[in-house]
């Protein structure tokens, strides 16, 4: 059974919600993509359990860990080499978790508005939810800039929220890892922790609230 979303805030209006490990389950190109931009850098790739810390996280963080460097130019030549594959194979290596597509429709069947805050640059977002048959129930699509401008979950929510004109104490923070948690409470927004995803429920511990499936998501809101 569901829980309710319960707090002095007020009913929810607005329901963000993360891409990677929360509507699609991305391992395969990330991982993928990941292990073309270390060989081309000639170094060494790990396996794909040990990249699973990267499904989620900003990319750029994920590959200082992965080079074991803060060195900028480093890291962004890794980006480009990753982006060579993801841009054409890898986005596309991606599956929709089973129920989301009847989440989404029952979120937006009670009048619930639906954004997109992804730590995927925008770019690529809005293509894989047009790819996969999911764009139609957003309202609009936030992620970063591909610079790395906004990769930071925090000021992706507070730029999201002054840009659309939201109240944060009517909306609800979904995703699968604690950068999504953490970001929603800088906000003052209230967190739903999903655990099909990436983080699991340690990780998660800070949400207001855990859902062990789509179904159960809906549910938890709809209350």
């Amino acid at each position: 059974m569901a829980a309710r979303v319960t707090t002095e805030a007020g009913p929810i209006d607005t329901v963000l919600l993360d891409l990677d490990g929360t509507l699609t389950d991305p391992k395969r190109g990330i991982t993928q993509c990941i292990a073309h931009a270390l060989s081309q850098m000639g170094a060494k790739v790990p396996s794909t359990n040990d990249m699973h810390f990267a499904i989620g996280p900003p990319l750029r963080h994920s590959f200082a860990t992965l080079l074991n460097t803060n060195d900028t130019a480093t890291i962004e030549r890794a980006m480009v080499s990753y982006r060579e594959r993801f841009a054409t194979i890898g986005l596309f290596e991606n599956e929709v978790y089973a129920g989301v597509p009847d989440m989404l429709a029952t979120l937006r069947s009670v009048g619930l508005r639906l954004i997109l805050a992804t730590a995927k640059p925008h770019v690529y977002a809005t293509r894989i939810l047009a790819h996969f048959e999911l764009y139609a129930p957003f309202a609009a699509v936030y992620g970063p800039e591909l610079d790395g401008r906004l990769q930071n979950k925090s000021d992706l929510l507070a730029h999201l929220f002054a840009t659309e004109k939201l109240v944060p104490s009517h909306a609800v923070m979904v995703g699968d890892r604690a950068h999504d948690i953490d970001a929603a409470r800088a906000n003052g927004c209230r967190a739903i922790g999903v655990t099909w995803g990436y983080g699991g429920r340690d990780e998660l511990k800070g949400a207001n609230v855990l859902c062990h499936s789509p179904a159960e998501l809906a549910a938890c809101i709809r209350q």
